[in-house]
């Protein structure tokens, strides 16, 4: 089968940034043609037979129920291959995609932003398998993998069923492009939001930064984009400054939140500071997509870049260097202080952004691997060689699920962390946190990780998860209690998202295909469970 079918899905690809060639202006009349945009990594002809045995291997009808799809980059096109077939596509400087030719069954045929919306359409389609799944924004996502350098030869995504045997045995997970694992809830509330509830509609993580920085004021770049370079977009649906714009934004960020398990529970009453922020502002039913892979420092500097992943440089969770023939790790508790030190240069973060238009106001970033520019920011203390004022237990703590605490070491240390957060965040919104005096935040960003910790243990629908959005949600209430207490309450905006969804897995459908890919051979490198470098050791 062929097809010429130029898609109108925006590109999001950042030419300033990349060099990528302009439109050829052929005719008379100044006719622009698009031109085709070529990937800035893709597969050598050195590299073709190690692909086509990989492919292979992946493709064995032994990995078939682990392994979704196979993407990678190669002669001026991209591809997607699974077990039922292939397709191959070009990517164009006018944001437009054509399919060049499918074989077998397209596995990015379904990109709806609206399947398994809702918990009770979820809870109906546990496990789906790609023929019945969605991949959100499927062109666009594998295309910008592929626009940096450090980008693997292929990237392997795994099934909604694969259940990571070697990482725990976990019940829930995200990394891969379906829709359940990429999409995170978006909730906007407060001064110079509408307040519509939750309405049927999607969004993507790259358009947060875009419209905070819309809502605030932020000075636009001569090309009209808010932050350089930007994916995203100003999501104009969600906004209404006619009776003026906010003067403070704080920004929360509820790690790995499945957004049908967050809204189902506002819904019941269970989680009263979430529903609060529905009730008073908007929330995407449909959520907000997470960009390739989906997982966790990838998108939290999205979130705050309006960049992807392949645009921003943070990657994935680790990641492989080949010009400097180097692993690169930023999603640990070694690496985070640092992490921004992998960022393309020219990106520019939300805070950059308001100091930009604002150079003497104050941000803060709190608990926030993604804080470059931040006045304030908790990983400032481990760089200068300080720990910030952790509690050694979470004994006595508040908004603290004791039945878990006692048991998960991760829902304990999250709890710490968590608890942590919201003493500065508190005490920077009093004026005074460890003794220094701090100006109200024209920015704030406020992370939790608990969520992540409890979704990935028992999976989004488990007792653990329910307990993780309780005790996040009396947190978040702790930080909204001081703002009012500052007197800013009615001049704040307010946003919560999480940096991707999260899918329970079933705990019989396990393996690995790096052990199917090295008993046959293969040289390779597998970084963030997802990553092929081939030929390197």
């Amino acid at each position: 089968m062929s097809a010429g079918v130029g898609l109108n899905v925006r590109m999001g690809t950042n030419r300033l940034l990349l060099g990528a060639m302009p439109p050829t202006i052929r005719g008379s009349g100044f006719s622009l043609t698009p031109m085709v945009v070529a990937p800035v990594h893709a597969i050598t002809p050195e590299r073709e037979p190690d692909t086509e045995r990989a492919l292979a291997l992946l493709l064995d009808a032994a990995l078939e129920p682990i392994v979704d799809m196979v993407l990678l980059a190669r002669e001026g096109a991209y591809e997607a291959h699974s077990h039922d077939g292939r397709v191959r596509f070009h990517r164009h400087d006018d944001g437009t995609y054509t399919i060049v030719d499918v074989e077998g069954a397209d596995p990015l045929a379904d990109q709806s932003v609206d399947r398994f919306a809702g918990l009770d359409a979820e809870l109906d389609h546990r496990y789906p398998h790609r023929s019945a799944n969605a991949y959100p924004h499927a062109f666009e996502q594998v295309a910008q993998l592929f626009d940096h350098l450090a980008a693997p030869d292929l990237c392997v995504i795994h099934s909604a069923a694969h259940n990571w045997e070697d990482q725990g045995g976990h019940r829930g997970e995200h990394g891969s492009l379906g829709v359940v694992q990429a999409r995170a809830p978006f909730v906007v509330a407060g001064r110079g939001l509408r307040a519509d509830g939750l309405v049927p509609r999607s969004a993507r993580l790259v358009d947060v930064a875009p419209t905070v920085a819309e809502l605030l004021g932020v000075a636009p770049h001569r090309d009209g984009h808010h932050l350089a370079g930007q994916d995203g977009v100003v999501r104009q649906d969600v906004l209404d400054v006619s009776a003026g714009r906010p003067r403070h934004v704080v920004g929360f960020l509820f790690d790995g939140t499945n957004p049908n398990v967050l809204y189902a529970m506002a819904q019941s009453g269970e989680a009263p500071n979430v529903a609060r922020l529905i009730e008073m502002g908007t929330a995407y039913a449909h959520g907000a997509i997470a960009g390739l892979p989906t997982v966790t420092l990838a998108n939290h500097t999205s979130i705050l870049t309006g960049l992807l992943p392949g645009h921003h440089g943070i990657l994935n969770n680790a990641w492989y260097d080949r010009r400097s023939g180097r692993q690169v790790i930023t999603n640990s508790a070694a690496t985070w202080p640092t992490a921004m030190e992998a960022l393309t240069p020219g990106v520019e973060s939300l805070h950059q952004a308001v100091h930009r238009t604002w150079p003497e106001t104050f941000t803060a970033s709190v608990n926030e691997p993604c804080d470059a520019g931040a006045d304030y920011s908790t990983f400032d203390f481990f760089r200068r060689g300080e720990v910030p004022p952790i509690p050694t237990s979470p004994d006595g703590l508040p908004h603290s699920t004791e039945r878990f605490v006692r048991p998960s070491k991760d829902y304990r240390w999250s709890t710490i962390v968590d608890h942590m957060a919201v003493d500065q965040a508190t005490g920077i919104w009093s004026g005074n946190y460890r003794d220094t005096s701090y100006p109200h935040p024209r920015f704030m960003w406020v992370n939790f990780t608990l969520t992540d910790s409890a979704f990935h243990e028992g999976g989004p629908h488990s007792e653990i998860a329910e307990a993780a959005v309780r005790d996040c949600d009396a947190r978040l209430g702790e930080v909204l209690a001081a703002v009012e207490r500052a007197g800013v309450f009615d001049e704040t905006a307010f946003v919560l998202v999480a940096d991707h969804g999260m899918e329970e897995n079933d705990p019989t459908v396990r393996g690995d295909w790096d052990v199917h890919l090295r008993e046959a051979g293969l040289r390779f490198r597998d970084e963030g469970y997802s990553f092929l470098y081939l030929g390197e050791a």
